[in-house]
């Protein structure tokens, strides 16, 4: 059905079409590997971007990358990168920064969705917040000074498309359960009580709250080098439905729109809309600008998370 809406109604914004030139443009798009990423990355390399694709395995990220050279005859460069594990995180930075002067454009797309309750990172975080959140902040403040530098040079900000999810709205009560997102008796006490179907989808809806508050946190940090924003990519089929049950595995099937679809939106954000229009905004389907839950206006839940994530990434 989705598919079928999709040519019914096709989006006004087309990658092809309507994104220009990207020659000389620096990228690095978080698994890149699959999925939304995936298409992400095929559509940048075919406006002649220099592209990193980082992912965690490099089996799979080989794959992606004969598979992108053979639809668009231009090569992607693997970045190894496990958002699970702090001391990867900051390795993939370091190879990155001993690569590259300048980065241009950060996608912090890579992610998980409604994983089992007791998968954790190797830091013991919530295997959602850990990825989705503390692993994509912690990277991206390891590249700040590139990112400075594409301002330096360019004088046009950079720029860090986060992808959120509508998911953001399952996030519980206030937005965050601090004790729910490290491994312990607490967050087990936690999880009993919510159930594991609950407690799975508080914990997307709290890794994707993460990504806007994040998102908005950088765009009023860094407001003179850089725009960030948060995005909401459409309901779209991909691997991280896996993790669903067989009925919703059934129904996405049927519902949701393509993968090449999901990279809209961020696309736009990325490469058309101007800085102004998208720094500290939540985009939606199909490249526009829409609104969040109003949590993630709350300032006082902004700082809180920041000076959690900062206790968690210190020392790494």
């Amino acid at each position: 059905m989705g598919t079928v809406l999709a040519r019914m109604m096709p989006p006004a914004f087309n990658p092809q079409r309507d994104i220009p030139d990207l020659t000389g443009k620096i990228i690095i798009v978080t698994g890149g590997n699959t999925g939304i990423g995936y298409e992400t990355v095929k559509q940048l390399l075919l406006k002649n971007a220099k592209v990193y694709l980082a992912a965690r395995s490099s089996d799979k990220a080989a794959a992606a990358i004969k598979r992108l050279e053979a639809e668009t005859r231009k090569t992607a460069i693997f970045l190894q990168l496990d958002l699970a594990d702090l001391p990867s995180v900051r390795r993939a930075a370091e190879t990155f920064l001993a690569q590259e002067a300048r980065l241009d454009i950060l996608f912090n797309n890579g992610g998980v969705m409604i994983s089992p309750t007791e998968q954790l990172t190797a830091q013991n975080h919530d295997l959602q917040f850990g990825t989705n959140v503390i692993g994509h902040f912690f990277f991206t403040e390891l590249l700040l000074p590139a990112l400075a530098k594409s301002y330096a040079e360019s004088n046009t900000p950079a720029r860090i498309i986060n992808t959120s999810s509508s998911g953001h709205q399952f996030a519980p009560g206030d937005g965050m359960d601090f004790v729910s997102l490290k491994g312990g008796p607490a967050r087990d006490a936690w999880i009993k009580k919510k159930g594991d179907f609950f407690g799975r989808w508080g914990l997307y809806g709290e890794s994707k709250l993460g990504n806007i508050l994040v998102s908005n946190y950088f765009a009023k940090a860094h407001s003179n080098i850089l725009v960030s924003c948060a995005l909401h990519p459409g309901g779209i089929k991909t691997e991280l439905q896996r993790n669903s049950a067989g009925f919703l595995q059934a129904l996405a099937s049927v519902l949701l729109y393509p993968a090449p679809m999901g990279a809209y939106t961020q696309l736009w954000g990325a490469t058309i809309a101007t800085p102004a229009q998208i720094t500290g905004q939540y985009l939606v389907p199909w490249g526009k600008v829409g609104k969040a839950d109003k949590r993630s206006l709350n300032t006082k839940l902004e700082e809180d998370v920041i000076a959690y994530i900062r206790e968690q990434i210190e020392g790494f």
